[in-house]
């Protein structure tokens, strides 16, 4: 057997289902604060668009959603839940997570999984949830959790700025070479390094609420 199949092989299917955009949570919905970007001018092509999502992985995700999703994975997912709705700073980013944390809930038991009795859970308990109902590896779980943010941001700056799909796909692929760097980041963190302060994107995400003309939820 070749390395390339033994590779194949090794990836779980559950784990491709969780970080698929065909997950009915709806995550293609949302834009995470891009679209009022877009509309403010910060990001008007590919290069721009590409600046914008890599900020957000690294001075947001990587050192709040991250290392909260790994903890979850390894327990008490209600205490990191609390903390990670605790930080969205805006009214539009806690009703995101919110909806897709209830959609992939409701779904966990047509999955053959249990569902998180928590009154408001976050999309990060729920994956959470799935991951480590089906025994997935806390830092593949993590990579997928990522690898699927970063895409559905290309997929909505290919929607809102716009830009072609060839655009799209270059970006990926630099975008991607930093989803493991991240990974290693959250693995490395300690609990009193957690932090998350981007107050452009809570700006941004704030005025997205009340934007005249958009193609995204708040």
């Amino acid at each position: 057997m070749n390395s390339d199949m033994t590779m194949t092989m090794s990836i779980d299917p559950r784990l491709l289902q969780l970080a698929s955009p065909a997950l009915p949570v709806g995550a293609y919905s949302y834009s995470g604060g891009l679209e009022a970007a877009v509309e403010a001018g910060i990001v008007k092509d590919a290069a721009s668009a590409q600046q914008w999502i890599g900020d957000v992985l690294e001075f947001s995700i990587a050192r709040m959603e991250a290392p909260v999703l790994l903890r979850m994975l390894k327990g008490d997912i209600g205490k990191w839940n609390d903390l990670f709705l605790a930080s969205r700073e805006t009214a539009e980013l806690r009703a995101e997570t919110l909806q897709m944390g209830f959609s992939l809930n409701k779904l966990l038991p047509d999955l053959g999984l249990a569902r998180l009795d928590i009154e408001e859970v976050s999309f990060p308990a729920a994956f959470a949830q799935a991951a480590a109902g089906w025994k997935i590896e806390p830092k593949d779980a993590l990579t997928a959790y990522l690898w699927s943010w970063v895409e559905n941001q290309v997929m909505a700056s290919i929607k809102a700025v716009p830009l072609g799909q060839t655009d799209g796909q270059r970006m990926l692929l630099s975008l991607g070479k930093r989803v493991e760097e991240t990974v290693a980041q959250a693995l490395a963190m300690k609990d009193e390094d957690l932090g998350n302060f981007a107050p452009g994107l809570a700006v941004l995400s704030s005025h997205h609420e009340t934007q005249y003309s958009r193609l995204f939820r708040s």
